[in-house]
């Protein structure tokens, strides 16, 4: 290697080694220059890293917006537009129940038996439709029922035509017409005889009976038409008009605001004892919808009402602030095993409502997780016992199918086993049906518990704030009221029999729309209390009401003969045959279709 020779002098050795440093504190400050860089670099890097973590954590936080707001928006397009039926069809990828891997010889026994029912009960509904194809309906099944009213008309071929034949008989076609109804005006003659020599003895005459409005002018006929046709068939009375009217009299709505009137204070006593009647069953099922309440302009007279303390604060409130109208709310109760059913109105949602309509109620309550029933058993001193309903926790979870697809398909599928137990012993004595409850209905609500406490439904595969966290919240959070079911056999799985009741009054509420005055909600709970009974006993709701007002106008008080099914016993020509027969095909098809599920998920299982 070639290198230059060191100077021999002193000042040369100076002048090198100055020369040197000068060197080095230039390659110094490059370095210091590149390091200042690379600092700058580095911190730069650092705040490039933590706006990308900021982005990368709001970039989270609007996916799971996201999710659930597509959430929302497919529940509330399934509420516009999507079906009705909560039932499911098994479809590919749908997971299997597992009972676990030793069951119980009581478990094995009773899987092995239901297995063998479904299988019947497929093969029996199979035969029956091969039979139904078999049979050819006869022109007789399309006759028109005997009892209607019949008139001939005969027609025959002009005179000219039929001369030289032989007439040999008659081809008869049965029509059926529709006339409009008809009004009839009754003029009811009472004799008045005065003594001919004692004048101070006054007018004799027959005794009046006791008329629905005062001076007699309606028929019972009338009333019940008015009723019924606004809380059975949910008809307004602007529309009632034009039915009316149709009939040849058009009356105005105050009138028929009066005759409503007029039978529910007939009838109130009816009302409040089918109310004290419902609340005799073991079991009752509560649920509620609003209803519209018209604000009134001042405050009405309460001192005899005896809830109005609450009512006089909400009407005071709403007159205050200006509402022209405030959310009112119906209340429904359904007799688990009794056949009669109670409405009751409310200005508010507030518990005062259940808390005083089950004041003497001794038993079991069932409806939805509502914070005013959760505490019932609190307030009532252990007297009320709450049980929850698992077609609202199914509902929650099902709402969440699009985002957590497996998960959800787990639990529903335990949860249709649930159902699938109660479908098998629908018919059993109490104490058998309370037995499978607690061998089977138990074991699968073990193993929703252990999956609800699994990998699957914890953080961070399943957030607490999501839609399906909350959903599964929900149920680790009511899951004693949930259970309940499994230790009283008189206990319903769910509240859908009261929720299918509160579709009356959705319906009058889509017609009628609002109530005018705290008065009027009272009368519609008492009239759709008569009616709703009646309907839950297949009557002619019409033929029940004409009879049973007409009785009590004349004086009878024997409110339990007069109640629906009382009333039913007697009169067999109008319970309505085809509901009944209309629920037991509509069950046939629905067991049927669990039997098969249940077949095919055992064949499964051994594949």
């Amino acid at each position: 290697m070639n290198s230059k020779p060191l100077p021999n002098d002193i000042d040369a050795c100076h002048q090198l080694i100055a020369k040197l440093q000068s060197q080095v504190g230039k390659h110094q400050q490059v370095i210091d220059d590149q390091s200042t860089e690379l600092s700058l670099k580095d911190k730069l890097i650092e705040e490039q890293a933590h706006s990308v973590l900021e982005l990368k954590a709001e970039s989270d936080k609007l996916e799971e917006e996201n999710i659930e707001l597509n959430l929302k928006i497919e529940k509330l397009l399934k509420q516009l537009y999507g079906r009705k039926s909560e039932r499911r069809v098994d479809g590919a990828g749908q997971l299997f129940l597992d009972l676990g891997e030793e069951p119980t010889p009581e478990v094995v026994s009773a899987l092995e038996e239901a297995v063998r029912e479904a299988h019947k009960i497929v093969d029996d509904a199979e035969e029956a439709k091969k039979q139904r194809r078999k049979r050819c309906p006869d022109q007789s099944d399309r006759k028109f029922p005997e009892h209607l009213p019949r008139y001939e008309k005969i027609v025959d071929l002009p005179e000219d035509q039929r001369e030289g034949l032989t007439l040999i008989g008659y081809d008869e076609v049965e029509r059926l017409e529709c006339i409009a109804s008809e009004l009839k005006v009754r003029v009811t003659k009472y004799a008045k005889y005065a003594h001919p020599t004692e004048k101070s003895k006054g007018i004799v005459t027959p005794e009046r009976p006791t008329g629905l409005v005062e001076g007699d002018r309606f028929d019972v006929s009338i009333g019940v038409e008015v009723v019924a046709w606004k809380y059975f068939y949910h008809l307004p009375f602007y529309r009632q008009q034009d039915l009316f009217a149709g009939s040849g009299w058009t009356p105005s709505r105050s009138t028929l605001v009066n005759l409503e009137a007029a039978v529910e204070f007939a009838l109130r006593p009816l009302a409040d004892h089918l109310r004290q009647f419902l609340k005799q069953d073991q079991t009752i099922g509560c649920d509620d919808t609003g209803v519209l309440l018209i604000t009134p302009k001042a405050m009405p007279d309460l001192s005899q009402h005896a809830r109005g303390q609450r009512i006089g604060e909400v009407l005071e409130e709403a007159i205050l602030t200006g509402k022209p109208s405030i959310k009112a709310n119906m209340w429904g109760y359904y007799a688990s095993r009794l056949p009669v059913v109670a409405f009751d109105f409310t200005v508010s949602r507030h518990r005062d409502g259940p808390d005083d309509v089950l004041g003497d109620f001794e038993g079991n309550l069932i409806g939805d997780c509502w914070s005013g029933f959760q505490k019932i058993d609190v307030r009532s001193d252990s007297r009320i016992t709450f049980a929850a309903c698992w077609a609202h926790a199914r509902r929650k979870i099902d709402e969440c199918r699009k985002a957590f697809p497996t998960q959800v398909a787990k639990l529903e599928s335990l949860i249709r086993v649930l159902y699938d137990v109660e479908d098998q012993i629908k018919d059993f004595a109490e104490a058998d049906r309370l037995a499978r409850r607690q061998s089977l209905s138990r074991h699968v609500l073990a193993q929703i518990a252990e999956y609800l406490d699994s990998e699957a439904m914890q953080f961070p595969t399943v957030l607490p704030k999501s839609k399906f966290g909350q959903a599964a919240a929900y149920v680790r959070r009511h899951w004693e009221a949930l259970n309940r079911f499994t230790a009283d056999a008189t206990i319903p799985i769910d509240n859908n029999d009261c929720e299918q009741l509160m579709k009356r009054v959705a319906t009058g509420r889509k017609n009628w729309m609002f109530k005018g005055s705290v008065a009027a909600g009272e009368r519609a709970a008492n009239l759709m209390t008569i009616i709703g009974s009646a309907i839950r006993n297949d009557l002619d709701v019409r033929s029940y009401l004409d009879d049973v007002l007409r009785r009590v106008l004349a004086g009878a008080t024997d409110w339990p003969a007069l109640t629906p099914h009382a009333w039913r016993s007697k009169h067999p020509e109008s319970i309505r045959q085809y509901r009944q027969d209309e629920r037991r095909q509509a069950a046939d098809r629905k067991r049927t279709r669990r039997a098969r599920r249940r077949v095919l998920n055992k064949s499964t299982r051994r594949r």
